[in-house]
């Protein structure tokens, strides 16, 4: 970071950055996207998945799992309340959901990238206001900046923002990011940063605001909580980015508020006796047949499913690599081949899922057939370092349609763990040196113990001591940023334009890194450079190539049990709220409600 020593520096510093940046920027532009043209053009008024003469006024009780106990957003420490990050802060840039990867200004009216790549400027528009009134300043932007990729923060954005050399005021309404190397998203990934008031930290330490009612520029206020049970937010009557048109016909409602839940199954029964208004629903068998009664019927409780395009990622038994017991690959994929997805589908999830086969299903970045002669360019030197699958077989998950099936499985299994040093002795699974295989799943819903039975007692087929065990929504969330499991279900989320948070999840410099999405604790030199290849690609076609490449990798390296995915949003709905005719094409079902639907008047 810089550090302005006196005001006579700073006015030369100010003045050679804006010769730098006249003399190396493309010119300020409204909008920005990853590789293609921005579909909405300069002076458009409303995305297209809005209604922008939705009315205001009206609430929307929405529930929430676990508890909360931070009023901070942006810490590892501490579960934040439900809303903050998007109904309280904001972020420089709107990201559209009918898009890839595009950006358009919201607290910043125009930003321009440096012909070199090496810098990114943003200014603000001048009518952006924090919610007691104060303006939005570059110094703003400039502390949030340096407060997030602080020691108190999230780790998270000391890894997206890695590549960022400094940052640098440039007037009251201008903010510089200087980067260490051309990095292809890195200026819109910039554009996610959310902004925070200088004057409201006023000089705490960041990570003692978990405490203070926080304040931010975005749509709505906090009204009021009770720690762990509820919390509301009442919409900002003058708020400055009602007009925009990256803000109009979103943030319908006066209030929101949020319940919390500690069991689900309670929460589905609070929602059909009217306890709160929405609910997403995550379970296949409460969705089959939980969801019904007099309300449903009549059509009061509106029940439906909503198609998106959105990158399915990963979803998994995730194996803690950094235990020794898991630190075999072959023990690793005879642990996989235990698990009946099929069975499971048939009695479990009443058909409702697909199987996942890759860490970017339903997408064109999951990688299909052979490798092409692109990704084997990226792959051949690192021959020596891979299983020779990676370059000879397409990879399935182990399937099992019928009882044969899984014998044959788990017979290869038994087959995997002999070959790794472990062989049953008086029924149970032990090594020479007389270790007993035992491990255990670690759970954070109860939802999931029915789902892990028939897998622990296929896994006890083959002798291993294996369970699963539920733990409540702040211990587990403690217990998985501190690795400390055997084995936990965790989604990797992709977007249809991975980046810079491959680093968090799978990169080796985040393996030991606490609070790091790197679960597994993968740590290879060849998924590192297809990361990096990934990250630094100059084209779509490049990304998709290496992204292909690093999904082979981190398949055959069996870190996980993959899951499953499904292709829609299941939903129920009390029937006073209506919603845009036109989806958008990537969205989550919760962020949709918030910033689209609207209560009939």
């Amino acid at each position: 970071m810089i550090t302005l020593r006196s005001k006579n520096h700073f006015f030369s510093s100010v003045a050679l950055c804006l010769v730098m940046l006249f003399s190396a920027s493309l010119r300020a532009e409204p909008a920005l996207a990853l590789g293609y043209t921005p579909a909405y053009p300069p002076g458009f008024t409303h995305f297209n998945y809005v209604d922008p003469a939705a009315p205001k006024g009206g609430s929307l009780a929405m529930s929430a799992f676990g508890s909360f106990d931070s009023l901070n957003p942006f810490l590892l420490k501490g579960l934040p309340a439900a809303g903050l990050g998007g109904l309280v802060f904001e972020t420089l840039l709107e990201k559209s959901w009918d898009e890839p990867f595009s950006m358009y200004g919201l607290l910043a009216e125009d930003v321009s990238l440096a012909q070199d790549g090496l810098s990114v400027t943003f200014r603000l528009r001048p009518q952006a206001r924090f919610s007691d009134g104060s303006r939005v300043t570059a110094q703003d932007v400039l502390f949030s900046f340096e407060a997030l990729r602080s020691a108190k923060a999230h780790p998270q954005y000391r890894v997206y923002w890695a590549d960022v050399e400094r940052a640098e005021v440039l007037d009251e309404r201008t903010v510089r990011f200087v980067f260490k190397k051309p990095n292809p998203e890195l200026h819109l990934i910039l554009g996610e940063m959310p902004v925070l008031s200088k004057q409201w930290v006023n000089g705490r330490a960041f990570d003692e605001l978990a405490r203070v009612k926080p304040m931010g520029s975005g749509p709505y206020t906090l009204e009021s909580f009770d720690w762990g049970k509820q919390v509301q937010y009442t919409r900002n009557p003058d708020y400055w980015a009602k007009d925009l048109p990256v803000r109009r016909g979103m943030y319908n409602f006066d209030r929101i508020s949020f319940k919390y839940y500690k069991d689900r199954t309670v929460s589905l029964e609070a929602f059909k006796a009217g306890e709160f208004d929405f609910f997403y629903e995550n379970h296949s068998k409460r969705w089959a047949r939980d969801h019904a009664g007099l309300n449903y019927a009549n059509g009061k409780i509106i029940k439906t499913t909503i198609a998106h395009s959105n990158n399915a990622g990963m979803q998994g038994v995730v194996f803690n690599t950094r235990r020794p017991l898991l630190q075999d690959r072959r023990v690793r994929q005879a642990l996989g081949l235990a698990m009946d997805f099929e069975w499971s589908n048939r009695n479990l999830f009443y058909g409702q899922y697909t199987r996942c086969d890759s860490y970017f299903s339903n997408s064109e970045l999951a990688a299909h057939g052979l490798p092409s002669s692109a990704e084997l360019k990226l792959l051949e030197p690192f021959r020596d370092q891979l299983p020779p699958e990676v370059f000879a077989q397409v990879y399935h998950p182990p399937s099992a349609p019928d009882s044969m099936a899984l014998r044959a499985n788990l017979l290869e299994a038994k087959r995997l763990l002999a070959e790794a040093g472990w062989r049953v002795k008086d029924g149970v699974l032990t090594n020479a040196q007389g270790n007993v295989f035992e491990f255990e799943i670690l759970l954070g819903q109860k939802g999931f113990e029915r789902i892990m039975a028939p897998y622990v007692y296929n896994l006890r087929k083959l002798g291993i001591r294996a369970d699963y065990r539920t733990i409540d929504a702040a211990l587990y969330q403690r217990r998985v940023d501190t690795f400390d499991f055997d084995a936990v279900i965790e989604v990797f989320g992709a977007s249809q334009s991975p980046g810079n948070e491959l680093f968090n999840m799978f990169h080796s410099s985040n393996a030991n890194q606490e609070g790091s999405g790197n679960a597994a604790g993968v740590s290879s030199p060849v998924v590192d450079a297809l990361v990096e290849n990934i990250v630094y690609a100059q084209t779509r076609e490049q990304l998709v190539t290496a992204t292909h490449a690093l999904d082979r990798v981190l398949l055959w390296g069996y870190y996980l049990v993959p899951n499953w995915y499904i292709a829609n949003h299941r939903i129920a709905y009390w029937d006073y709220f209506e919603r845009p005719k036109t989806l958008p094409l990537y969205f989550e079902a919760e962020p949709w409600v918030l910033k689209t639907w609207w209560r009939r008047p």
